[in-house]
């Protein structure tokens, strides 16, 4: 028999998903039948390497015009806007889960980066920023010499 790791946020996903349903039957409609609109937070990946830190965002189908990153108070916000398709009634959808309205998430940053030299591009609905280390923050090899 495998032993098989416990993991309790399932369980909770699960019972969230079970309490959407039932919700959505005690108000009879269906699943996902209503666009979803306001403000909304595309999820995001955060790492760090040797150099910089790395924020990924999923923006798909918005402009790259509709997209404001901006530093202040040693804060990093994205902050822009999915756009309805008008084209398609409302009436018209089977089945919406993406939401449409403005986004905007925040993330405090370090002291130890580099705000003049942060980077910003937007490809494939993916935003990446990349956030350059201060050089002095860098870490330092140190040749040590054996006698």
């Amino acid at each position: 028999m495998a032993i098989v790791k416990y993991n309790p946020f399932k369980d909770l996903r699960t019972m969230q998903e079970e309490m959407n349903h039932l919700l959505d039957l005690a108000w009879n409609r269906e699943s996902g039948e209503d666009l979803k609109e306001g403000i909304w937070q595309p999820p995001v990946d955060i790492y760090e390497d040797r150099d910089s830190v790395v924020i990924k965002a999923e923006v798909p189908d918005i402009d790259q015009k509709d997209i404001e990153v901006k530093i202040e108070n040693n804060t990093l916000t994205l902050r822009g806007e999915r756009k309805q398709n008008l084209e398609v009634k409302k009436e018209n959808y089977h089945r919406v889960e993406r939401y449409f309205g403005t986004f905007q998430r925040s993330f405090t940053l370090p002291h130890t980066i580099d705000q003049e030299k942060v980077e910003a591009v937007c490809d494939k609905g993916v935003l990446t920023v990349v956030l350059p280390k201060k050089e002095e923050t860098k870490p330092k090899q140190i040749k040590v010499e054996v006698k």
